[in-house]
């Protein structure tokens, strides 16, 4: 009998664009790329985050190869971004023509080329890494860019049951459906021992005991009352303990349009945004975490350090149930008595161990696209 022709390896665009994404990519692409007779898998950097300290350093620490593909879109308003996006990535999928897709999270890039690859001709597989997560708030960006990107997507690689459940509900087939895990995990695993060697507590002349602020959505730092708020709840916790907050370059902006208020919060201290090995350093060691960012609060709950999530909602329930995250919100009392009571009682909440944010999530979803691969 004639020998079987041996099939030609998947070909893969990973497409990153904001922070987040790239400790999300890491893994795919070492997963991928550990396979070359499986796999060809090239990453597509958007430059919706184009500063150094935002993404380029990421590259290095890491692992991950310089991008071989960079569309350098810059900032913009969100029409403005995508469509630039879109744009750019077009004429990579016209070249390139892939197999499939690969996109992660929730930013602009996330669903500007899940877009643009379903509307391709013929069109073009799109697979969606943390899909089904759902705010309930139609009001935050990303949350229409969960349900655009997951309501174009073949491939839906989930979580936690929750994600699974709203996408059951959304009509989504469940055969689509995939939970593998956090591959944001995946990462943090790998890198939280060598993130002891950070020395950036010595950089910053801080010592423990101290508590770590992030901020940068919209519904916080645009709008000068909300943001007052936030700032009034810091206030006594800065009498009890040091509040290092790496700026986001967005936040930056608008504390400067806002003038100086948050500089004269007692015990608050503005630094440069950090790398990704010198911010889990941080968080390790932090005796409290506040922020409004998703993957912290994912980050915050395998760690065991209490969390306070400056959000009224929050799309990743699992860290509430089982992890050691609290939704406080903008009140300045709830903010103050939630994080005096998490200094108080000592800091490691009980929590729960999470289904299958064990580190292997990319594993299980290398293994779903080879299966694929091979029922084609």
């Amino acid at each position: 009998m004639p020998r079987r022709a041996l099939r030609r390896p998947l070909r893969l665009l990973l497409v990153a664009g904001a922070r987040p994404n790239f400790m999300k990519v890491a893994p795919l692409l070492r997963e991928f790329r550990r396979r070359p007779d499986r796999f060809r898998a090239r990453l597509v950097h958007t430059g919706q985050h184009y500063d150094e300290a935002m993404s380029d350093v990421f590259f290095a620490e890491l692992g991950i190869r310089r991008p071989e593909i960079h569309l350098g879109v810059g900032s913009g308003s969100h029409a403005a971004q995508t469509a630039r996006i879109m744009e750019g990535f077009e004429k990579v999928l016209r070249r390139e023509r892939p197999d499939w897709v690969v996109v992660v999270g929730d930013v602009n890039s996330t669903v500007a080329c899940a877009l643009v690859a379903a509307k391709m001709s013929p069109p073009i597989k799109v697979a969606h890494v943390e899909a089904g997560l759902r705010s309930g708030d139609r009001r935050m960006p990303e949350e229409i860019n969960r349900i655009v990107t997951d309501a174009l997507s073949d491939l839906l690689f989930t979580t936690s049951a929750d994600a699974d459940r709203h996408l059951a509900a959304e009509g989504v087939d469940r055969r689509r459906i995939h939970r593998v895990g956090n591959v944001m995990i995946d990462t943090l695993k790998r890198f939280v021992d060598r993130s002891d060697g950070s020395d950036v507590l010595r950089r910053l002349k801080v010592d423990p005991p101290f508590a770590l602020l992030t901020l940068h959505r919209p519904s916080n730092v645009d709008d000068r009352a909300t943001f007052r708020r936030i700032l009034d709840g810091l206030e006594r916790i800065g009498t009890q303990l040091p509040i290092l907050f790496p700026a986001h370059p967005r936040t930056a902006k608008m504390m400067r349009a806002f003038g100086a208020r948050a500089g004269a919060v007692t015990g608050l201290r503005v630094v440069e945004p950090l790398g990704y090995l010198d911010f889990l350093h941080l968080q390790k060691r932090a005796a409290l975490v506040l922020t409004d960012s998703g993957g912290i609060q994912e980050e915050a709950s395998i760690l065991g350090v209490p969390c306070l999530t400056l959000r009224e909602n929050t799309e990743r329930p699992v860290t509430v149930s089982h992890g050691t995250n609290r939704l406080v919100g903008s009140d300045p009392g709830l903010i103050e008595r939630a994080a005096l009571r998490a200094l108080r009682v000592g800091g490691r909440r009980r929590r729960r161990a999470i289904p299958l944010w064990d580190g292997r999530a990319a594993e299980r979803i290398a293994a779903v696209f080879a299966r694929q691969h091979s029922s084609e």
